[in-house]
């Protein structure tokens, strides 16, 4: 790995069985944090996945990833804590993830985390395989969208 491992800090009201990057806990190149409890600082080198920041490119490759896990209206009060972390951005996908909230709005181009985390790591040149293994939607997702070519 020639990447720091992937930091997935989740909510603690996200519920474990509904949580799409769950099956990720396994995986040496993801490291897991709950939010508020741990207060684990993020190290430098790392980028922090957003919407609103400047697109993913190779510049980023090295860096470690930050990824929030929690739903959106929550996800807003989780930045604050990490607003020293560069944002970056995937370009635009379709997410496969059947959303019901009756209350709150998603973000257009809001994804599950885990097709998120696989969004980043092909357009960072960071292998996918098992990614999507234990993902409901993972065909749906990989036919609705076109990912740039592994290298």
């Amino acid at each position: 790995m020639s990447h720091p491992p992937t930091i997935i800090v989740v909510h603690r009201r996200e519920r474990r069985s509904k949580c799409s990057v769950e099956p990720l806990r396994e995986n040496p190149e993801f490291q897991f944090l709950t939010y508020p409890q741990d207060e684990d600082p993020i190290p430098a080198n790392y980028i922090r996945l957003g919407i609103g920041g400047p697109i993913l490119s190779q510049e980023d490759a090295e860096s470690g990833l930050l990824v929030l896990d929690a739903t959106w209206r929550l996800v807003e009060k989780m930045e604050k804590r990490y607003a020293d972390v560069p944002v970056r951005s995937i370009p635009t996908y379709q997410t496969a993830y059947p959303r019901v909230s009756k209350v709150h709005d998603d973000p257009s181009a809001g994804l599950a985390t885990i097709e998120a985390v696989y969004a980043a790591y092909r357009h960072l040149g960071r292998s996918t395989d098992g990614l999507l293994d234990h993902y409901q939607w993972a065909e749906e997702f990989l036919a609705k969208n076109e990912f740039p070519e592994k290298e």
